[in-house]
């Protein structure tokens, strides 16, 4: 009987044993924090390596790795594969809601023998201030929360709006930092801003939009159409503006490198298109009437006083 009990339990020992042979190990994730510092992603030819990133992203490839690296996106998750050796490459992830960037530094080597293969990558929010740049500025305490109808911003909307817009244009990317809740908008085609500076020969375009809570900022291009350096002053603009910023206080005359410059018109409640002074058409209406009407009067009015 007893050995009849031993013999029972080493084979369900020996089965055990079985089953835990064949359950298939989970895969390890890497977790990597962003703090605003290059994230190194080696990569191994020939081999898949799954960036997890909970986001939707737009990926920046240099041309010069394009045929050596597929990169796919779907679900929060890329996916990286290099067909052949790669030296140091940076890749730059742009959300799309925030435009906040995340770089990744790259580099494929080829297989080494028993060399296991890459686990997937996370990429995680590192450790960040209480209170970034145009973020709503945080209450003291509970009470004060309670008391506060809004979150007011550590810095106004105007100035978060301008700074926002002048990085994107003159600044590299990299060095954009996101603000929650701002996003950029779509422009009319065919905008006339013919009414923007009337009293200055210039050429005005505008560029590019974006929309924080109930205001908007437009940045306008401006070109000099003259042969004279020009000065700059927001008391000339025309318009509904709560706030104006010249890139560069003049403009050189037209032809030189520096007769082009940006203007940043922040606006309140609707769009730049909103904002601006109607323009009087170049047609006198009134030479269709007859002389009487013309000048303001019924064509009977000098019978009638009579």
């Amino acid at each position: 009987m007893k050995s009849l009990v031993k013999r029972s339990s080493a084979a369900a020992l020996a089965g055990l044993l079985l089953c835990l042979a064949f359950v298939p190990a989970a895969h390890a994730v890497e977790i990597l924090r962003w703090e605003r510092l290059p994230l190194a992603v080696p990569l191994v030819v020939g081999q898949e390596r799954v960036v997890f990133i909970e986001r939707n992203v737009r990926i920046g490839v240099p041309p010069t790795v394009g045929e050596q690296l597929r990169v796919q996106s779907a679900g929060g998750a890329i996916y990286l594969r290099a067909s052949a050796p790669i030296p140091p490459t940076r890749l730059q992830l742009q959300d799309v809601e925030s435009g906040a960037l995340i770089l990744l530094d790259i580099a494929a080597e080829p297989a080494k023998a028993g060399q296991p293969a890459l686990e997937p990558v996370r990429i995680v929010e590192g450790d960040v201030p209480a209170t970034r740049y145009g973020e709503p500025a945080k209450p003291a305490d509970d009470d004060a929360e309670r008391t506060v109808p809004a979150a007011k911003r550590a810095t106004p909307v105007a100035v978060v709006l301008t700074r926002y817009a002048a990085q994107n244009l003159y600044a590299p990317l990299r060095t954009v930092e996101p603000v929650p809740g701002l996003g950029r908008v779509n422009l009319r085609r065919g905008l006339e801003l013919s009414t923007l500076l009337p009293t200055l020969p210039v050429r005005a375009q505008a560029l590019a939009a974006w929309r924080l809570e109930d205001q908007w900022v437009t940045a306008v291009k401006l070109t000099n159409a003259s042969g004279r350096w020009l000065d700059l002053d927001p008391r000339a603009l025309q318009g509904d503006f709560l706030a104006a910023t010249f890139q560069h206080p003049n403009l050189a005359p037209a032809g030189r490198a520096a007769d082009t410059t940006v203007v940043y018109l922040v606006t309140r409640g609707h769009g730049l298109a909103e904002s601006l002074l109607p323009k009087l058409s170049p047609i006198d209406a009134t030479v269709n009437l007859p002389p009487a009407a013309a000048a303001g009067q019924a064509e009977g009015g000098a019978r009638h006083e009579k």
